[in-house]
Order: structure tokens, then C-alpha cells, then sequence
């Protein structure tokens, strides 16, 4: 093959890219598509600010969905119960009622405590204190939590 059937070769591929890509825009309205070009142009600065100020206009929130704990069957939740009284061992709620000098840290210790809370969360938490950490948590999770929070400075009570 010649280095000129190449080149007509890779024209024609790039042409049909084109054609597709022209197509999936196709489906966007015109308001959409001038928005989308307008929004590409942002800085990574000025998007954030939008995310923000759309979250706070809409009342919504960007973070994932946290995961609800799986529902054991009826007889499981009894024989449960049963084995915790028996044990000894009682449900705690870990509170965090001053955050400390060191929020960055605090910040920390709230993300490896519970995956699940993003950046901002925590933040929010060390902030907004009195702040539950964890709720219902089994003696020695809250043990360990109240311990991790303690290490960053942060003053925890379990309740």
C-alpha cells in the first residue's frame, strides 16, 4: 500500500469521526450546546464555583449516595440482640464536641473513620461541632474512632 492510499485512508477515518461526533451533538438543543461550549472554556476555578452555586441554587449535592447497611432476617436480628446482651456489649454514638487546633488532621481521621464522607463533609464536621461521627457504632468501632479522633486533637464524647 502507498504512503498516498494511507494518508486518503486516514482522511477518510478522521472525516467519519467527525461525522459521528457531529451527530451525537446533533441530539443536544441549541441552548445545551452553546452552554457546553461556554462551560469548556471555564477555568477549573470558575467550574467549582459553578458546581457550588448550582448546588446551593438546587438544594442538591454532588457527594455519591452513602451505601445503606444490608437488613439481616428477622430471626437473625433477634439472635443478634440476644448475643450482644449477653456479651456485654452496648451500642455507642461517638460525638465530636471541639475539633482542636489541628483540623487538618481531625479532617483526616473523620475520612479513615467512615470512607465514605467526602472532603467537604468533613470539613463541615470539625466546623459544625457538636457533630455525630458515628451513631450505634458497636463498643470497640467507637472505641477506635474516639481513639483516632483523640489522636488528631479533636475532643470526642461516647455516649
Amino acid at each position: 500500500m502507498t504512503d498516498d492510499k494511507k494518508v486518503e485512508e486516514k482522511k477518510s477515518s478522521d472525516a467519519k469521526a467527525m461525522e459521528d461526533k457531529g451527530k451525537s451533538d446533533a441530539k443536544l438543543s441549541k441552548k445545551v450546546e452553546v452552554l457546553v461550549d461556554e462551560i469548556a472554556k471555564l477555568s477549573v476555578m470558575e467550574l467549582s464555583e459553578l458546581v457550588n452555586a448550582l448546588q446551593d441554587k438546587l438544594g442538591v449535592t454532588a457527594a455519591a449516595p452513602m451505601a445503606a447497611p444490608a437488613a439481616a432476617p428477622a430471626g437473625d436480628a433477634a439472635a443478634a440482640q440476644g448475643g450482644e446482651q449477653a456479651s456485654g456489649s452496648v451500642n455507642q454514638t461517638v460525638t465530636m464536641t471541639n475539633s482542636g487546633g489541628n483540623k487538618i488532621a481531625v479532617i483526616k481521621a473523620l475520612r479513615e473513620i467512615n470512607q465514605n464522607l467526602s472532603l467537604m463533609d468533613a470539613k463541615g464536621m470539625t466546623e459544625n461541632v457538636p457533630a455525630e461521627v458515628l451513631k450505634d457504632a458497636k463498643a470497640e468501632d467507637a472505641k477506635s474512632a474516639a481513639e483516632k479522633l483523640k489522636a488528631a486533637g479533636a475532643t470526642v464524647e461516647l455516649k
